[in-house]
């Protein structure tokens, strides 16, 4: 088992000024590096790169570029080299990918998600000298060589149903529409969640899943996500939840052009936006997983082949959140979240996830 090294705060937390502690750079140059920036380069050979692998596009708006934005932002901060993205990866391409980026000299490495580690596992202890990490989720398992992020799709449904049902009942509505890809076990478990949010707050409120994707893991399909958004619309929904990647954005402004409730899919900035208008924010920000993971390397409690769960209701970069609700609409989403947090759901959690996944 590799030793986890003490590595810099990577632009969260206070910048060390460490001018004497310096380690050779290993390139003959005879140049040294800071020891704060020597710490994270996890394969010695002088430079420190962060790699990023996903399957979603870079700048989809949502869950992909948030996380490669974060990493960006931490390059620059820490005076690493310029990171290496590798965006639309497709599951059979993810070993040579990931190999590519190993031979250009990543000491990190972010995958994206669990459809890239799956059959890969093998590369995390055959280059164990650099540092894994994934967003794999709560399906996937601890996985020697690799630390990973998990969350759950069923509290953050549940959440954000119940924040698309105060705006519903606020504006005298009672549908919504939640458009996916392909009817994937954890696009079911967070459209029932959703829809169980929804009807916390009137039992008469309802949500329909609408596919518009190919089997499997296909959300960048626009075209399919406009003729299933316009469908939903024609059929009078108030609220669109778009559960995609690239074709995420081009709903919203649809939904904007429609006066619809609209939902981020994992993205904690949406209610910064000065070019789309977002009514909730559903936060599952792989970027901003980052923070947290990061202090508990530096601490040394991250454990190699385990995961960091982030749970709504305790963690805050997890859950629902108004973009402008009413004060009694802010404080009943956070009475809804602390429950979850403090497990009140566990029956009904339990039932979705069976339901969803066969068990």
């Amino acid at each position: 088992m590799k030793v986890l090294r003490v590595w810099p705060v990577l632009g969260f937390l206070a910048v060390i000024a460490v001018a004497s502690a310096c380690a050779d750079t290993g390139d003959g140059s005879g140049e040294t590096l800071p020891a704060e920036r020597a710490a994270a380069d996890f394969n010695g050979d002088g430079s420190v790169r962060i790699a990023v692998v996903t399957e979603g596009a870079r700048d989809d708006g949502a869950y992909y570029q948030a996380l490669v934005e974060r990493v960006e932002d931490l390059s620059a901060a820490a005076g690493y080299e310029a990171p290496l993205i590798v965006d639309q990866v497709a599951a059979a391409d993810a070993r040579s990918e990931l190999n590519n980026v190993v031979a250009q000299g990543a000491d990190i490495i972010a995958i994206g998600s669990s459809n890239l580690a799956d059959g890969n596992e093998d590369l995390f202890l055959e280059h164990e000298e650099i540092f894994w990490y994934c967003n794999c989720g709560s399906g996937y398992q601890d996985t020697p060589g690799l630390l990973r992020s998990a969350d759950s799709g069923a509290e953050l449904g549940i959440s954000a149903g119940y924040a698309t049902g105060l705006l519903l009942d606020a504006r005298d509505a009672d549908r919504a529409v939640f458009l996916g890809c392909c009817d994937l076990n954890f696009e079911v478990e967070s459209f029932l969640a959703f829809r169980l949010g929804l009807q916390m707050v009137d039992q008469s409120f309802d949500a329909v899943y609408v596919p518009t994707g190919n089997f499997p893991f296909d959300f960048n399909n626009t075209a399919g996500a406009t003729e299933a958004y316009n469908a939903a619309a024609a059929e009078g929904v108030a609220a669109v939840y778009p559960f995609l990647g690239g074709a995420h954005e081009p709903i919203v402004r649809l939904a904007n052009e429609d006066g619809l409730i609209a939902l981020t899919a994992g993205s904690s900035k949406g209610c910064e936006r000065d070019d789309l208008d977002y009514d909730i924010e559903v936060m599952f920000d792989a970027g901003d997983y980052l923070a947290p993971i990061f202090d508990e390397i530096t601490g040394g409690t991250a454990e190699e082949g385990g995961a960091r769960r982030f749970t709504v209701g305790v963690d805050p970069e997890v859950g629902a959140a108004l973009c402008n609700g009413t004060p009694e609409q802010e404080q009943a989403l956070a009475d809804l979240n602390a429950r979850i947090g403090s497990g009140q759901f566990e029956e009904e959690i339990s039932r979705i996830l069976a339901e969803a996944y066969g068990f």
